[in-house]
């Protein structure tokens, strides 16, 4: 039997209401650990909730300069409560990055991942590999250096994000600051450096190869997890007759939250949408403008136990994005028992494909999305079956020992790959 392998995870963000990213972090090292890995943790601000199956979490500082710039704080700009601490070399780069319009954290958090995985190992810890979670900065080359091989999850690769972000921009200083703030050659470089990327599916697969340049041999496609025990269904929950869900923000273009709200413009005026979104978000102006802002429920930001009663009571769960990398919404919506529309987009056919619990509609056509939406509403005993369908497609090929145990056969590929290339 293969010996426990000893695993140290780096992420520099790790809460799970800031991404998909959280969330992954989490279930994964808590999985790895109940199959018997050891399992660290170095991870930055938002922080993640406790990780008592963790042997030990580090938690790195930094003062979050960018979201302050963005929301326009500057009167917390300063370090508190010693603001000369600015001039220290990394946070003075984070400030000045921060307010030149650059996103400093990834390559700031991946020195700062870099000196406390030194200074564990000096401490007597020993580590088989190091786990990226998506901050690829020039740190994690260093750790290569040291001996330590590296692998990298990236749900999709950053331009992905950029080409969002063009997409809203509404000037040219907009455009030229969406082509400043996204680190894409640093992510790249550093990407086609290391041991091997993991990611969610074969959509995002072919946005590395074609984005980031990354050869085919270096990807493998783990796909995300699912705690199938958490999101299930619930029998006795009745399910809304024409209430749709969708769990997304209008704010990123990626989740086409406007062409959702088109699409309820068309639909019969006794269907209702509710939106897990800030109850400020755009989405209230935009279903006023089309005349179908009293349908529209802003549920703001849930609790996951409230995120899964939104998807136990829900006629129809509404994917409507542009891109997805995996389509975390879809797969905890199908766990749940709830029938989905997805567009045509990204990994979402993939994830349908697999699931088998929904239907597909032309991306950024409201025509489309509606004509499937209303199909469905019509149809109760088809709604139930992709809803049992969806079910049992997602726990058997997403559940996390499933995940995690080929996230494992991942890292002993590469310490295989590594050996064999030392005897060579």
């Amino acid at each position: 039997m293969a010996r426990p392998l000893r695993i140290c995870f780096v992420a520099y963000r790790g809460n799970m209401q800031c991404g998909g990213q959280g969330i992954y972090l989490w279930f994964l090292a808590r999985e790895l650990a109940r199959q018997g890995h050891a399992v660290d943790v170095i991870v930055g601000p938002p922080y993640p909730d406790p990780m008592p199956f963790a042997g030990r979490v580090i938690r790195v500082q930094n003062q979050m300069f960018w979201a302050k710039w963005f929301l326009r704080d500057a009167a917390q700009m300063l370090p508190r409560p010693q603001p000369l601490r600015a001039l220290l070399p990394l946070t003075f780069y984070e400030l000045a990055a921060s307010r030149l319009g650059f996103l400093p954290e990834p390559f700031a958090f991946s020195l700062r991942a870099l000196a406390a995985i030194r200074r564990a190992m000096q401490g007597g810890r020993r580590y088989d590999l190091v786990h990226d979670v998506q901050c690829l900065g020039y740190g994690l080359l260093a750790l290569r250096a040291l001996g330590l091989p590296v692998v990298t999850t990236v749900h999709h690769p950053l331009t992905v994000d950029r080409r969002a972000s063009f997409v809203r921009d509404q000037n040219l200083r907009d455009r030229i600051g969406t082509m400043l703030f996204y680190p894409i050659g640093m992510q790249s470089f550093v990407a086609r450096r290391l041991d091997r990327v993991l990611t969610s599916s074969e959509a995002s697969a072919a946005d590395l190869q074609r984005d980031f340049g990354i050869r085919p041999e270096r990807i493998a496609r783990v796909a995300n997890g699912l705690d199938t025990g958490i999101f299930s269904p619930d029998p006795a929950a009745p399910r809304a007759h024409d209430e749709l869900l969708c769990v997304g923000r209008a704010s990123d273009p990626n989740k086409g939250v406007h062409t959702l709200l088109r699409a309820l413009a068309l639909l019969p005026q006794r269907v209702t949408l509710t939106l897990v979104d800030s109850p400020r978000s755009e989405a209230r102006r935009w279903a006023a403008e089309l005349g179908c802002g009293e349908r529209l429920h802003l549920a703001g930001h849930v609790s996951q136990d409230e995120l899964v009663r939104l998807y136990r009571r829900a006629a129809l769960v509404v994917v409507p994005s542009r891109h997805e990398g995996f389509g975390l919404p879809a797969a905890e919506a199908m766990a749940c028992g709830a029938p989905v529309v997805a567009t045509r987009a990204g990994a979402l056919p993939e994830l349908l494909r697999v699931g088998g619990g929904g239907v597909l509609a032309e991306r950024d056509c409201p025509e489309s999305l509606a004509r499937q939406i209303a199909g469905l509403l019509e149809a109760p005993e088809r709604r139930a079956e992709l809803g049992a369908q969806g079910r049992a497609g997602i726990a058997r090929a997403y559940g996390w020992p499933r995940i995690a145990a080929r996230t494992a056969a991942e890292y002993r590929a590469v310490l295989h790959a590594r050996t064999a290339a030392a005897a060579a």
